[in-house]
């Protein structure tokens, strides 16, 4: 099957996300299958992408080759994991956001402690917790077996009747467009939340 990214610009980034679902990723035990997943942008395009003022150290593997894996910290205390995606000088990547654990239940739950079968992927940190990787996944292939991550075609497709969308969760800009996609009422997709700006005080 082609990589659903194949020859695909970064305008095309939220087809890319939603053509994401179903398909399984893979590390260190534990293989989790997509079930939400959120699309972001480059320069100029989409406000909320960390890559929205152009190339940073951090965000410059944002910006291709595709299939390789952006990580980065939240909340001093989570990691993220996306998918980078689209011509490699055009940056577009994909956040994963939730999964259903498929195999390596036991791993999974020992990272994650004694939660519900439906939570141990249920959000970006948790999904990253589960598959046992962090800050060094950054930068590492996902393709092709020589980093710690492996992103493999699905072995239940998704139908694109059974997808949803809505807006993104918790992005201060462009919170209203609608590049989230999900597998509509799977139990492990994780619970919109609208970003709330902070008071000052």
């Amino acid at each position: 099957m082609e990589h659903p990214w194949s020859s695909a610009p970064a305008a095309d980034v939220a087809q890319t996300a939603r053509h994401l679902l179903g398909w399984e990723v893979s590390a260190n035990g534990v293989r989790i299958r997509l079930t939400e997943v959120e699309a972001y942008a480059g320069t100029g395009v989409d406000p909320a992408s960390h890559a929205h003022r152009g190339p940073t150290p951090r965000t410059t593997v944002m910006f291709g080759p595709a299939g390789y894996a952006y990580t980065y910290f939240v909340f001093g205390m989570h990691w993220c994991l996306n998918v980078v995606c689209g011509d490699e000088g055009e940056a577009a990547a994909v956040l994963l956001r939730a999964g259903e654990v498929v195999d390596g239940m036991d791993l999974a739950r020992k990272r994650r402690g004694e939660v519900a079968d439906r939570d141990l992927a249920r959000g970006p940190a948790r999904l990253v917790v589960a598959l046992g990787v962090d800050a060094a996944a950054n930068g590492t292939c996902m393709l092709d077996g020589t980093g710690p991550l492996l992103l493999s075609p699905p072995t239940r497709p998704v139908a694109p009747s059974a997808v949803s969308a809505g807006p993104r969760v918790g992005v201060a800009a462009a919170h209203d467009v609608p590049w989230r996609f999900w597998i509509t009422g799977d139990p492990t997709v994780s619970p919109y939340r609208r970003h709330v700006p902070r008071r000052r005080t």
